[in-house]
């Protein structure tokens, strides 16, 4: 694969994601892409250069077409379509794809527990995990809630506890601070490798101090 179509896809992205507000920007995906690359060195998969370059594509590619942002169903296509167009051989378009289509939140809590078996899945998925949370992704929470309009905190409502997938899509009535009960808090216990393991330690403990933080300031304790 040509370094060509890295470029390519980084301008499909700049592309893609210009509109979207700085939780989902360019840079998140930037900051995915390396944290990716660097577990799949730490995982000692840097010898073979077709899983590094499945790791380095999917990372890329991976929040184009996401449904909260989707302004025109012909988005959804845009990946497969790109990945066509740059000649990419079917078993590596497929194992893109699929890592692509198992990363989401949404899609653990529908059971679906996809390709437990693909080692680059589990590389791409807690990097994009690792940016959710910790110091980066307290600021990507606030940013997200607030370009939704939502309530900062409101102790009366609580944090769900068994949510469904249709729930977590709809989000309704939902406070930013609970997003981190409902899923932020929950990713440290969800990571695939060790290398993911190992960094979000320090990235959960950060939010729980934060979170710790925020409550007594909100009730004035402190």
């Amino acid at each position: 694969m040509a370094a060509k179509t890295m470029r390519k896809a980084e301008e499909l992205v700049e592309k893609a994601m210009k509109g979207n507000d700085a939780s989902h920007d360019s840079w998140h995906v930037w900051r995915v892409r390396d944290l990716a690359l660097s577990i799949a060195r730490e995982e000692g998969l840097s010898s073979n250069s077709d899983s590094m370059e499945i790791v380095e594509l999917a990372a890329l590619l991976h929040d184009i077409g996401d449904y909260k942002y989707i302004r025109d169903p012909s988005e959804e296509k845009l990946v497969e379509n790109f990945l066509d167009e740059e000649g990419i051989e079917e078993t590596k378009k497929t194992k893109i794809l699929t890592i692509i289509n198992g990363m989401g939140f949404k899609d653990e809590l529908a059971g679906v527990a996809l390709c437990e078996s693909l080692p680059e899945f589990g590389i791409v998925q807690d990097a994009d995990r690792l940016d959710a949370i910790g110091a980066i992704g307290i600021a990507r929470c606030f940013t997200f809630g607030g370009s939704r309009n939502r309530v900062l905190h409101d102790p009366e409502i609580k944090p769900r506890t068994e949510l469904t997938k249709e729930q977590y899509i709809k989000k309704e009535e939902q406070t930013t601070i609970n997003h981190f009960h409902e899923k932020l808090l929950k990713l440290k216990k969800l990571m695939k490798t060790e290398a993911g393991r190992r960094r979000a330690e320090k990235r959960h403990e950060f939010m729980e101090e934060y979170l710790k933080e925020f409550y007594e300031e909100w009730e004035g304790s402190t």
